[in-house]
């Protein structure tokens, strides 16, 4: 079944919003080279063992989401910039594009008398305000709007409109036009690749220089999941001759979730062997 536009919209903004504090921390910490584990390895090793204690020992995290938009905020010395460079490009294009869709479908809030109209008033959280200036130049703005909110919001506000299934906004939105629809797929799908370009999310698979620290010999090709942990797996080459303690699949050994821990640890101990 396709997915409609709307629909694909809508799971790449959240997609951007579940990984914004991911890479808001990321900002402020040294870039690394490419890993063959899926995330950075400290968060992936984080989230199997969330995962692992979950059934006995739930427990909430606290999200890590960045209201103050980073355009607002002063940058003297970040440690990656490659990740800030990709924050502000995305915060860049989702709030323009929310001030351009705002002006296409934000109904006006007075009615014909210039009266506000019931339901319409000018601080409903649902409305997006446009930033204001005083005069031309960089350090002009008066009022940041609902810019102020943060991306977290902005894709909150995008995803709404992208639907425009909720009955009740029809007093404060005309429908959005399809043409639009496809504007916001389109930076919805950009900002996600952006985000999990600069975390190192995008989906790939490598082949290890290493050979495989259980059979010496097999070459280790590795795919990340895409930035699921859940989807990574990682193959040795030699087939179900390898002594690797791990299942097989479709005729090689085969690591997934906890095992590609197990897997690593190996690989390390081999890397740190005195040569023979």
């Amino acid at each position: 079944m396709t997915t409609s536009p709307g629909r694909r919209a809508a799971d790449d903004l959240a997609a951007v919003r579940e990984q914004w504090g991911d890479l808001l921390a990321a900002i402020a910490e040294p870039p690394r080279p490419a890993e063959w584990m899926p995330y950075e390895r400290k968060g992936f090793l984080d989230q199997l063992a969330a995962d692992d204690r979950l059934d006995d020992d739930p427990v909430e995290a606290e999200p890590v989401v960045g209201r103050l938009p980073l355009i607002l905020r002063e940058h003297p010395a970040p440690a990656n910039l490659r990740a800030l460079d990709a924050a502000l490009a995305v915060e860049r294009d989702v709030f323009d594009l929310c001030d351009a869709v705002a002006e296409r479908v934000q109904l006006p809030a007075r009615d014909p008398h210039a009266r506000w109209t019931a339901g319409s008033d000018p601080s409903d959280p649902r409305l997006w305000r446009l930033p204001t200036h005083r005069d031309a130049g960089p350090a002009s703005a008066a009022s940041a709007g609902s810019r102020a909110h943060g991306l977290h919001w902005a894709t909150v506000w995008l995803e709404g409109r992208a639907l425009d299934d909720d009955p009740d906004d029809r007093a404060l939105f005309a429908p959005t036009p399809a043409t639009l629809v496809d504007q916001i797929a389109d930076v919805a799908r950009t900002a996600r690749r952006r985000v999990e370009a600069a975390l190192g999310r995008a989906r790939r698979t490598l082949t290890l220089d290493e050979p495989c620290p259980f059979c010496r010999s097999g070459r280790i090709t590795v795919e990340n999941g895409g930035g699921d942990p859940r989807a990574a797996v990682a193959t040795c080459s030699t087939g179900p001759s390898c002594p690797a303690p791990v299942d097989t699949e479709r005729g090689r050994r085969a690591w997934r979730g906890p095992e590609l821990v197990d897997l690593w640890a190996a690989l390390e101990a081999q890397r740190a062997a005195p040569a023979t």
